[in-house]
C-alpha cells in the first residue's frame, strides 16, 4: 500500500515537471527597455507640456459658461507672468453635446505647470471664475499630454475652421508601434495643412492619443480624408494601426470667439 502511494506521488511530481517544462517553451523573453516611450516619442528640442480639459456643461448654462471663459481665459494667456498659453478652446458640435474643450501649453514642462497653478490660487479673478464655473458644470476631467516629435507644434491659425479631435485608446504596450507608423503617415496627411497637433497622455487616462485636425467645413473634411486613400502608404498605415486600438472617438468642434485656433 505504501509502495503504491509512493509510486503515485512520483508520477504526480513527474507530470508537474513535464508540464512546467512544456509551459516554459511558450514564455516570451522580455528585452529590457532602455528608455520610457515618452522620451522616445516626444520632442527633444523643447520642454512643452500640454493639458487638455473636458468640461460637460449644464445645457441651460452653456452660453453663460462660454461668456465666462471668454472674459477670463485670455487674460491668463496674455499675461507674461504665467508660463502658459491657451492653444485652443472649443465647444463640441458633433460628439458629446454641451461640452467645452480647452487645450493649454506649458513652456517649461512640469515646473511651469506647478508655477501656474500656484499663481492662479492667488489670482482673485480666477478663483471667482472657478467658483462660478463649478455651478455650471455636470462633470469635468483632464489629461496631461506630450506632443509627438513628428507632428507640428500647434500655432494660431486664421478661420473660420471646424476642428476634429480624434481620440484613440491604445492597447498597453503599443505606443511605440503607433508612433512608428504615424511618423510616416503624417506626411500623407499634410497635403492641405489640416494637421494641427498630435499628443499622447502622461497623466489621466493612459495610452491615449489625440490627433487634432482643422478643416474649412464638413465637406472639406470628407474630401480631404477620401483623398488620403489615393496616396501610397495610407492603406498600410490604417491596416497596421487599427489592431492597436481598443476604443476611438471623434469630436467635431467649433472654436470659441477668443480661441487662438480660429
Amino acid at each position: 500500500m505504501h509502495r503504491l502511494a509512493g509510486l503515485k506521488k512520483d508520477l504526480s511530481l513527474s507530470n508537474v515537471g513535464d508540464e512546467s517544462w512544456f509551459k516554459s517553451l511558450f514564455v516570451r523573453k522580455v528585452i529590457p527597455r532602455k528608455d520610457a516611450h515618452s522620451h522616445l516619442l516626444a520632442k527633444k528640442e523643447d520642454n512643452n507640456l500640454y493639458k487638455i480639459q473636458f468640461h460637460n456643461v449644464k445645457p441651460e448654462c452653456l452660453d453663460a459658461y462660454n461668456q465666462l471663459c471668454e472674459d477670463v481665459l485670455p487674460s491668463i494667456h496674455t499675461d507674461p507672468e504665467y508660463p502658459c498659453e491657451l492653444v485652443g478652446t472649443w465647444n463640441t458640435w458633433y460628439g458629446e453635446q454641451d461640452q467645452a474643450v480647452h487645450l493649454w501649453r506649458y513652456r517649461g514642462g512640469y515646473p511651469a505647470l506647478t508655477e501656474v497653478m500656484n499663481k492662479l490660487r492667488q489670482n482673485k479673478k480666477f478663483m471667482e471664475y472657478r467658483n462660478e464655473r463649478g455651478k455650471m458644470l455636470l462633470s469635468r476631467r483632464n489629461q496631461l499630454l506630450l506632443e509627438f516629435s513628428f507632428w507640428n507644434e500647434p500655432v494660431p491659425r486664421p478661420g473660420p475652421n471646424i476642428y476634429e479631435l480624434r481620440s484613440y485608446q491604445l492597447r498597453p504596450g503599443t505606443m511605440i508601434e503607433w508612433g512608428n507608423y504615424w511618423a510616416r503617415a503624417i506626411e500623407i496627411r499634410q497635403q492641405n495643412q489640416e494637421a494641427v497637433g498630435g499628443f499622447f497622455s502622461q497623466i489621466g487616462s493612459l495610452y491615449t492619443v489625440h490627433h487634432l485636425w482643422a478643416y474649412k467645413d464638413l465637406q472639406s473634411r470628407e474630401d480631404t480624408r477620401n483623398a488620403a486613400w489615393q496616396r501610397d502608404g495610407w492603406d498600410e498605415v490604417v491596416y497596421y494601426t487599427v489592431p492597436l486600438i481598443q476604443h476611438m472617438e471623434s469630436r467635431i468642434m467649433i472654436p470659441m470667439k477668443t480661441s487662438p485656433l480660429k
